[in-house]
């Protein structure tokens, strides 16, 4: 700024204003700090109280809502609890009337099967008695047959018994392999059935005496069958005696002449017979090779679903202690924050109290002046 503008300034006076403020002002003014302080005191006292209040019925609130579900938890597994032991005990009374009832069942059969037994014993040692008078009669005649067939059946032998000793070398050393296989395999079966088999014991033996009377029954019951297939037997044996006596004698003759031919064609049909059983065989071990990799591989495949489930089960109990250490933690800290808060409002009124003293002192010392 130039100095010419600033000569050129106006100078305004001020001694003709009057002033707004008046002269004589009463500094003193009338504030009881005491009351401030306790103004102020009351606030912050109210604050917090209503906060611990709210707290306070909060927690109140959650717990009884806790307690309900509780309640309401064991009321729904007592109950569960009740209708499972009804039911139990309604299995319990039918597996025993079940069990009573074959019981008589295998009373009445042993009896009936006793006289059946008795009345086939008897038929059957006449029929043996007659039986015997056949045979008698039957081996003299064979006794001549027997010579002639005797030569041709050791030449036959003698070519089946190499045969069968070549068959043999073979079978021995496919068995050999198999039984070195089917040990590895059984070692390593076993110590999946060892963790297996003590889970089954348990369930084996409860199970064990309600076969046995099952079985029992079944036994009885197929007793009874076989007797009555065995009367049944006895009667056409009887019957076949006395036709086949009558046959025999008339194809004697024909036997002779036809037993030659037909050991040639049994020779030959040994031959065939042996290469398509061996052939079987090897086809039965490759399907069974087949059956047992399948077996194997789902066998793996449940073992790793078993081991999914476990794996999800013992995640959920993880995460379930995982919660419960972090409710612990919270209710720890909330304790804490509450301790903190209360040492605070202590101080609060503490540090308030301590300023209160030194303006009341300070005060003191300005009017003694």
């Amino acid at each position: 700024m130039s100095p010419k503008r600033v000569n050129k300034k106006k100078k305004i006076n001020f001694k003709g204003l009057t002033s707004l403020v008046p002269k004589k002002i009463d500094l003193k003014i009338k504030i009881n700090p005491s009351n401030i302080i306790e103004h102020t005191k009351g606030k912050i006292g109210n604050f917090y109280e209503n906060l611990k209040k709210e707290r306070e019925k909060e927690k109140k609130r959650l717990e009884k809502k806790r307690l309900l579900d509780e309640k309401k938890e064991a009321l729904r597994e007592k109950k569960q609890a009740q209708r499972d032991k009804l039911k139990k005990i309604k299995e319990e009374k039918k597996q025993i009337l079940i069990q009573k009832k074959l019981i008589i069942d295998n009373e009445k059969q042993v009896r009936k099967n006793e006289e059946k037994r008795k009345k086939i014993e008897a038929k059957r040692i006449k029929i043996e008695q007659q039986k015997i008078k056949d045979e008698e009669t039957r081996k003299l005649r064979e006794d001549a047959q027997r010579l002639k067939e005797e030569e041709l059946r050791l030449k036959i032998l003698e070519r089946q018994r190499i045969r069968e000793e070549k068959i043999k070398a073979k079978e021995d050393a496919i068995k050999a392999k198999e039984i070195e296989k089917q040990r590895i395999r059984e070692e390593k079966e076993k110590e999946r059935q060892e963790q297996q088999r003590i889970k089954e014991i348990e369930r084996q033996r409860r199970l064990d005496e309600e076969q046995k009377i099952r079985e029992a029954a079944r036994k009885l019951k197929y007793e009874e069958e076989k007797l009555r297939e065995t009367e049944n037997r006895l009667r056409q044996l009887e019957i076949d005696r006395q036709q086949e006596i009558e046959r025999q004698l008339l194809k004697e003759q024909e036997t002779q002449r036809a037993k030659e031919e037909e050991l040639r064609l049994k020779e030959e049909k040994i031959k065939a017979a042996e290469q398509e059983r061996i052939a079987q065989e090897k086809e039965q071990r490759e399907k069974a090779e087949e059956l047992r990799k399948e077996e194997e591989k789902q066998k793996r495949i449940e073992e790793e679903k078993e081991l999914a489930l476990k794996q999800k089960t013992e995640e959920e109990e993880r995460i379930r202690e995982e919660n419960r250490r972090i409710k612990e933690w919270e209710d720890k800290f909330d304790q804490e924050q509450q301790k903190k808060e209360e040492e605070l409002i202590k101080k609060f009124y503490s540090d308030q109290q301590s300023n209160e003293d030194v303006k009341i002192s300070s005060d003191d010392d300005n009017q003694n002046k």
